[in-house]
């Protein structure tokens, strides 16, 4: 099974001309009777050896984290990251397998800042909140700086997605310490970061607009980080997560997955739903209940979202060209294409 990554690889390469490329692009677009732009291809496997692969990783990572904790706290953040690096130098840059090369850039991700983390416990120093704050804030530039250096090493799609978790994460934090009340902060911060990073990741999908580059595979992971930061918070505050809501809030709840529905439509992406589908089944759930399906109300709430999704997904295109047809022109222009035959790939 190959990606678009691979097919624009293979054109850069000279395997394949552009024309032969966007043919087989095409051929595949008619044979499932939906675009390519509409798949929201990202490539996770290559095999069932990516699993094989991964599983060893994972098990030699813990070992090394294992030992080294034994010795000193830095030592263990520190040799996953070295090994995770080097890994990567074979599975990654040579054999590009998917599935590992993810497993080895949060790993490594992971281990600089368990690193700097383990200093801090071995440290042990007794700070006040505000500074063990801006140590936090430290720690994540730094993070979001390795993984810069990983991405121009490696370029796995997913590092500008948690690079970009990273610097955000560093940056709220700076920003929480400034506030008297953190906790009640840590919401609006989130979610002013969450949008951050959906502009970031529409700027990569506005530049690959028929999906066959690898700036489509970035902006899925980013559009995959900013979802959450997106829907808990605004959630949060509406009191979702607290219990019992009223059906005023309720019908909000529905009424604003509606409104995530439009935008996935409009950019042709699916994260948006899936972050805020526990909270619309929590909702219509307690709608049902206080209109009397007590037993039922559960089996009711996935009835009826279950098949709406389902027939979202069946007529997505179609919707879709309605949605962006409604749209002005100029929004029309930057957004994924909605051709049925996406133009052949830009280089990367």
């Amino acid at each position: 099974m190959y990606s678009e990554s691979d097919l624009d690889n293979a054109v850069r390469a000279g395997a394949l001309t552009p024309e032969a490329a966007a043919a087989l692009r095409n051929h595949v677009s008619a044979a499932r009777s939906a675009p390519a732009v509409d798949e929201e291809h990202f490539r996770l496997l290559t095999g069932f050896n990516d699993i094989f692969v991964s599983i060893a990783i994972v098990l030699l990572l813990v070992a090394i984290a294992w030992i080294g904790e034994t010795i000193s706290e830095p030592l263990a953040g520190a040799g996953v990251a070295a090994a995770s690096w080097g890994l990567a130098e074979y599975f990654t840059r040579i054999r590009r397998m998917a599935l590992p090369s993810i497993l080895l850039l949060l790993s490594f991700a992971g281990g600089v800042a368990a690193t700097l983390v383990g200093v801090m416990v071995v440290w042990n120093p007794d700070f006040s909140d505000r500074v063990d704050a801006l140590i936090v804030a430290g720690i994540a530039l730094a993070t979001a700086f390795a993984t810069w250096i990983h991405w121009r090493r490696f370029m796995v799609p997913i590092t500008v997605a948690a690079g970009a978790v990273a610097l955000a994460a560093s940056v709220g934090a700076l920003i929480v310490t400034a506030f008297q009340d953190p906790e009640a902060a840590i919401p609006w911060v989130a979610l002013v970061a969450g949008l951050a990073i959906f502009a970031l990741a529409m700027r990569w999908d506005m530049s690959d607009r028929g999906r066959t580059t690898r700036r489509s595979d970035v902006a899925f992971w980013l559009h995959l980080a900013a979802a959450p930061m997106i829907a808990h918070p605004i959630f949060h505050l509406l009191g979702v997560l607290d219990g019992a809501i009223p059906p005023s809030a309720a019908f909000i709840v529905i009424a604003l997955y509606i409104g995530f529905g439009l935008v996935a439509l409009a950019i042709d992406r699916r994260a948006l739903l899936v972050s805020s589908l526990a909270y619309v089944l929590f909702a219509l759930s307690r709608l049902f209940e206080n209109a009397g399906a007590v037993e039922l109300g559960t089996a009711f709430t996935a009835l009826i979202i279950g098949s709406a999704l389902l027939m979202l997904s069946a007529f997505w295109h179609p919707t879709r060209r309605l949605v962006v047809q409604r749209l002005p022109e100029m929004w029309q222009g930057r957004l994924p294409l909605t051709d049925r035959f996406a133009p052949a790939a830009a280089s990367a």
